[in-house]
């Protein structure tokens, strides 16, 4: 069968994995330049030379027994690096973020910076329309991308579906992002609840990161709404403040800020896991279907995998996951 997955981030991935496994054929469009999405890394000039920013994840975590293995094969391939610091089982890319999303997507055929617009059923199958061109036909169409941007490819085909996506709401997350020519020694790695601020950390104290003295700062969720449509200038001298409350004492001025907006940064989870139409071919999965971390995006990839086995004659399905709705 020909797959077409709408989002090329880690769910999306995930269940291109399970697909291809089974010798199916998977597509994958994103709307992102390159691999990251919510897992980017940032690479910003400044007089110190370059510096990079994991600006929206932060670290995952791998309690599944499933996603420990595939953590430990990355460990052993030194994409990934342990960091107790953020968390007792907590876990970075190496020496990025996007390090975890590249790898995965090497071995699949994932066209970057196609922002699909439409997916339409025709009597030889599914076709997308995405930057003014037109892909297919495809057997099944698999919606890979968070709920808000899910709901409106949904509607028009599941209601099922588009009730659950329009049901969960992200909470967007400002984030700041500074470069210091010195480094601030009165600020611990990693700071949580401060003020206005849900996470900031030392960057560059993360395992294999280098250069400069460089902090995310990430606002909180009520925050991030209030603020939402200011400039990024004007954000990045907000959050630069609450830095400095959080610092108590004075701080150097940046030698290099900036600020980016995720207006979906941080799903509330259905506990549903993923849905899948088998009359229509028709499936969504995301981090929305199951809550709020890394892990839970690549198992809800991993359950709707699995679901779409279980309908294709000589279909493999995993036993090990049960959690879908259809």
């Amino acid at each position: 069968m020909r797959f077409a997955i709408i989002g090329a981030g880690m769910a999306g991935l995930s269940c291109a994995d399970v697909l291809q496994a089974a010798g199916h054929i998977a597509a994958l469009f994103d709307k992102g330049r390159g691999p990251g999405g919510r897992m980017s890394t940032r690479r910003m000039q400044t007089p110190l030379g370059e510096v990079c920013f994991d600006h929206g994840a932060q670290y995952f975590t791998a309690r599944d027994p499933a996603f420990r293995n595939l953590t430990g094969a990355w460990h052993n391939a030194g994409i990934v690096a342990p960091w107790p610091i953020a968390a007792p089982d907590g876990w970075v890319g190496v020496p990025g973020m996007s390090a975890i999303i590249s790898r995965m997507a090497h071995t699949h055929d994932v066209h970057w910076g196609q922002l699909v617009t439409a997916a339409e059923q025709c009597p030889a199958g599914w076709r997308l329309t995405h930057n003014g061109e037109k892909s297919g036909p495809f057997d099944a169409v698999i919606v890979a991308v968070p709920a808000e941007q899910a709901a409106p490819i949904l509607s028009l085909r599941d209601f099922a579906m588009a009730r659950s996506a329009l049901l969960s709401r992200s909470q967007p997350c400002w984030t700041g992002m500074f470069v210091f020519d010195r480094p601030l020694g009165t600020l611990p790695p990693v700071m949580r609840e401060r003020g206005n601020i849900a996470w900031a950390a030392r960057n560059n104290a993360k395992p294999g990161r280098a250069g400069p003295e460089a902090w995310v700062v990430q606002a909180s969720g009520p925050w991030s709404h209030d603020h939402l449509e200011l400039a990024q200038d004007e954000i990045a001298a907000l959050l630069l403040g609450e830095l400095q409350k959080a610092a108590v004492c004075e701080i150097p001025e940046p030698i290099a800020a900036a600020a980016h907006r995720w207006r979906f940064a941080l799903s509330s989870g259905t506990g549903t896991g993923a849905m899948w139409n088998p009359d229509l071919g028709l499936g969504v999965c995301g981090d929305w279907l199951l809550g709020p971390r890394i892990e839970c995006a690549w198992m809800s990839g991993r359950m709707l995998g699995d679901a779409i086995l279980r309908q294709v004659p000589g279909g493999q399905a995993d036993s090990r996951i049960t959690s879908v709705s259809t």
